[in-house]
């Protein structure tokens, strides 16, 4: 079995989220590997002052077994292709991205791919999303990670559920990609760049 991974994010030395991936850490730690103690992020942490924002990967098992930081920089993705996959499963954020990979590898000249299983949109190769409808951020019901931007966006009443099937893209604005590093908004690609 593959390690699992937790990306949290660092804005100016502050912690984006913790309580979100102590959850989603725990309750993976608990799925395959029931007999462990649940465990806190912030005993394994350094904190760090500097400016700007850092990625922090944290690599555990039942336990930690590394964690890094690094200058983050966001991607430029600006077209999506959409790509099938009815059997893809990624409910647990593990290093093992060989099935995301071979279906990044289909994007074609788009810059990443939007993921579509049993007729649903579910994510990018990296991503959560979000679709607007010119009122609302509407992400769908089933995506293949339920990520912790996504869940606290959900919980603060922005983000709706709702089940997003292809045809009904054209009914939306604009996409969102949205990660524990990608903040609502600061990605924002127009509907017109999702290519069939």
């Amino acid at each position: 079995m593959c390690p699992f991974i937790e990306t949290i994010q660092i804005v100016d030395g502050e912690v984006k989220r913790l309580s979100y991936h102590n959850k989603r850490m725990n309750a993976t730690r608990e799925h395959f590997y029931p007999y462990t103690s649940p465990l806190d992020l912030s005993d394994y942490l350094v904190t760090r002052h500097e400016k700007g924002i850092l990625k922090c990967r944290v690599v555990y098992t039942d336990c930690i077994h590394e964690i890094s930081y690094s200058p983050y920089t966001m991607r430029n993705i600006q077209s999506l292709r959409l790509v099938n996959d009815d059997q893809i499963n990624y409910e647990y954020k593990s290093t093992d991205r060989s099935k995301l990979n071979e279906l990044f590898a289909r994007r074609g000249s788009e810059d990443d791919v939007l993921i579509v299983r049993n007729g649903e949109i579910t994510d990018t190769s990296f991503s959560n999303i979000a679709f607007f409808d010119g009122n609302n951020w509407i992400t769908p019901s089933h995506p293949l990670l339920k990520g912790t931007q996504r869940a606290a966006l959900i919980e603060q009443g922005i983000l709706q559920e709702r089940d997003i099937l292809v045809r009904d893209i054209e009914s939306y604005q604009q996409v969102c990609i949205i990660n524990a590093m990608i903040d609502l908004g600061k990605l924002i690609i127009p509907i017109s760049r999702i290519i069939r």
